[in-house]
């Protein structure tokens, strides 16, 4: 992203009321409870086994810790992950 867009991004979000995490790339977390996340906006799976998922964005990772994981969903930027969710980190690059 070049200077331009880092600085109009943000300008746009705040004042045309533009959804911030489609204009700034930003990925959407969904949780629900401790049994399901939907992840969307991301850019691809880094780490995937029964414990942990680790995903890909814009700014950095996204790591998902538990246990029983199942992913019941994967579309190029969506995600639905099923199992016991203990942790969710966001890492930034």
């Amino acid at each position: 992203m070049n200077k331009w867009q880092q600085r109009i991004k943000p300008w746009l979000v705040n004042h045309l009321a533009l959804p911030s995490d489609t204009m700034l790339e930003l990925p959407r977390i969904t949780v629900i409870g401790h049994l399901h996340v939907y992840i969307e906006n991301h850019k691809g799976l880094v780490v995937y086994t029964e414990k942990e998922l680790t995903l890909k964005t814009n700014h950095g990772h996204i790591k998902i810790q538990g246990h029983t994981f199942v992913i019941k969903m994967m579309l190029p930027e969506e995600i639905l992950l099923e199992g016991t969710i203990q942790h969710i980190s966001l890492i930034e690059s």
